[in-house]
């Protein structure tokens, strides 16, 4: 591995060694930090309503100002670590969501718990990018596929069992310990990073990050973000949401102004000049804008509509974690013998079978026929689907973009998912108080998972008419590896190993 400046040099760790395995579990833990607070918040909501006496934009709020600040920033926190250091970076952003977490917990109120769930994403923007590259830096070429593949089942593992602990503690103890119980874990990341984990950055090539863009792109999401969770209980041409929706379509036209004539571009637009990789990424956007309302959604309806408890609402999406941890490996095996557009094209549709299926959802749900059933089919379409875009995205970039590719990949999901839960009060006719009120709830929840089967049937159309049936060049020359969180694709730490 290459060290920076005043960084300690050490040897590459192989596979069975002693610190390699603190050095696996140091990076597992500080993942799964964000995988299970992405999941375990949306199980809290109607708890925080409650106590808070927070109405439907607050609540997407809560949700959104952590991904909106993410989003934008998850590309900027990846070049951070790569400038100051892998490990410096990764280590302030645990602190960071740690600090962040004990804000969440001892909110008073809702404008305050917003705040910090946005320095929330700000810390996971540091963190999220750091977690891959520091076992790419940290282990011998020949064992990091092994190590990233570890990494990826035993963060599947933790999504699979965060939101039925989660609930759990929401059911016995109270909303705010889903973010208190972040901080020993953190604790346990800094602790373990320090005394374990090497630092590392890549030679300094001279060039500057890329601050404006990442500003400008953060502006233009927030105001349109604004605009679409404030429609539901405004006019449109009422002065803040017309007004938001301006101010985010200039700025996002400066933003790619100032993209295309930046030397150090965040998003450099030769990445665009592959017609697969745009194609791949509109399929994201819209198939990730499904998801977001699916995990958002379903925690409120069967809570505030049906009646059941934190623990089954938690449970709720456990077939979709586990089906993707046990068999995307087997989806990347049935890729390369049939392509990608197959099962790309195929996984959202079966995907929008289990979402149709939810629609069953009412007062007198039956937990096994009308959730985990749905829910079983919703995540055999995923796990289509999940793999062959991830390679799909690494395929159609030359080798020495392939992590900034999967980046902005990851970025797009989150994007997509941030202004899907910004349009659930519209959409689903639930502004006001609208998510605390169990019938409006029911008949929101049909209405939006019906938008839901929309975007996932138009996904699947576009990857069938925008993939080629084989990529121009092997895929299998890039592995891979299974990934089983469902908020965003992987970022990828390079070419070399990445998943």
């Amino acid at each position: 591995m290459t060290a920076g400046p005043g960084a300690p040099t050490a040897a590459p760790l192989q596979w069975g060694e002693a610190r390699a395995r603190w050095v696996l579990a140091a990076t597992v833990l500080g993942a799964a930090l964000t995988f299970i607070d992405g999941t375990v918040v949306n199980i809290a909501l109607p708890h925080l309503a409650a106590d808070l006496g927070a109405g439907s934009e607050a609540l997407t709020w809560v949700v959104n100002g952590y991904t909106l600040t993410l989003a934008a920033l998850v590309l900027l926190g990846g070049a951070l670590g790569d400038r100051f250091g892998r490990r410096r970076v990764y280590v302030i952003g645990v602190v960071g969501f740690a600090i962040a977490s004990a804000a969440c917990g001892l909110a008073p109120n809702v404008g305050t718990l917003i705040a910090a769930r946005a320095v929330q994403g700000v810390a996971a923007a540091l963190l999220t990018p750091g977690s891959l590259a520091l076992l790419q830096a940290t282990f011998t070429p020949k064992d990091r596929p092994r190590a990233i593949g570890a990494w990826s089942g035993l963060t599947g593992v933790a999504g699979a069992i965060g939101p039925f602990v989660g609930g759990w503690i929401i059911q016995v103890a109270d909303w705010r310990w889903a973010f208190l119980v972040n901080l020993p874990v953190a604790a346990a990341v800094v602790l373990l990073t320090r005394r374990h984990v090497p630092e590392s950055r890549p030679p300094p090539t001279g060039d500057r990050l890329d601050l404006t863009g990442a500003g400008l792109l953060a502006v233009s999401l927030a105001a349109l973000t604004y605009a679409l969770t404030s429609w539901s209980s405004t006019p449109f041409l009422a002065a803040r949401v017309g007004g938001a929706l301006l101010v985010s379509l200039v700025v996002g036209a400066v933003f790619a102004v100032w993209e295309h004539r930046s030397p150090t571009p965040l998003v450099p637009v030769t990445l665009f000049a592959s017609r697969v990789f745009v194609v791949t990424n509109l399929v994201t956007f819209l198939v990730y804008a499904a998801l977001g309302v699916v995990f958002f959604s379903l925690g409120i309806v069967l809570q505030v509509g049906a009646g059941r408890s934190p623990v089954q609402a938690g449970m709720a999406l456990l077939p979709v974690t586990v089906l993707m941890l046990l068999f995307s490996s087997r989806a990347g095996a049935l890729m390369d013998r049939v392509g990608a557009r197959l099962p790309m094209s195929l996984g959202p549709l079966v995907a929008g079978v289990g979402v149709v299926l939810l629609t069953r959802i009412d007062a007198d749900v039956n937990y096994l026929t009308d959730v985990l059933v749905p829910t079983t089919v919703f995540g055999a379409g995923l796990t289509l689907l999940v793999t062959p875009l991830t390679a799909t995205v690494l395929a159609a970039v030359p080798d020495d973009v392939v992590g900034l590719a999967s980046g902005v990949n990851n970025a797009v999901a989150r994007t997509a998912g941030l202004l899907a839960v910004a349009a659930v009060p519209m959409v689903g006719g639930l502004g006001g108080k609208g998510l605390t009120d169990p019938n409006q709830v029911i008949t929101g929840f049909s209405t939006l998972m019906w938008s839901c089967v929309v975007l996932l049937v138009a996904g699947a159309v576009l990857a069938w008419v925008g993939v080629p049936g084989k990529e121009p060049h092997d895929l299998t020359t890039r592995p891979a590896h299974f990934h089983c969180s469902t908020s965003a694709p992987p970022v990828a730490a390079d070419a070399a190993g990445s998943p």
